[in-house]
């Protein structure tokens, strides 16, 4: 594929998986195997992928992501975006703080015959678990 099309793939996902929160571009789109470095471990399909991204979701039920920019060369594209959402859930481990909060990323896909083969994601997490359980003034933005 062309690296205009793996640009528009890496955005196709960003919008269908986290935004649309369609299951079945996961299993469309990411390889099985695939070898996918997470902020919170690696993860090998389609399966481990929707487990991590439902704690994500359990935690921000309302969670939107925006791309704000892609760079693509070859078969990979990185992905600049960000990230708000609502506390309400303790899927990531703090009670539910009722706190919206921002957050952002970046991530590296690498794609073969139009499926995600690697990711990398690189995220602010650490801050955001901190955000999570600071007191509602204290909080910055991402």
């Amino acid at each position: 594929m062309s690296t205009s099309e793996n640009a528009a793939l890496a955005r196709k996902w960003f919008d269908e998986v986290w935004n649309q929160r369609r299951d079945a571009t996961v299993v469309e789109m990411l390889a099985d195997p695939c070898d996918g470095h997470t902020e919170g471990g690696p993860v090998t399909g389609p399966t481990e992928y929707l487990a991590a991204r439902a704690a994500l979701l359990g935690a921000f039920p309302d969670m939107r992501v925006t791309v704000e920019a892609t760079i693509a060369e070859g078969d990979e594209v990185a992905v600049r975006w960000s990230a708000t959402g609502t506390h309400l859930g303790e899927h990531m481990g703090p009670l539910a703080s009722r706190k919206r909060l921002p957050f952002r990323g970046i991530t590296w896909l690498r794609f073969e015959n139009g499926r995600i083969v690697q990711g990398w994601d690189s995220w602010n997490l650490g801050k955001l678990l901190s955000e999570m359980t600071a007191p509602q003034e204290a909080r910055r933005d991402a």
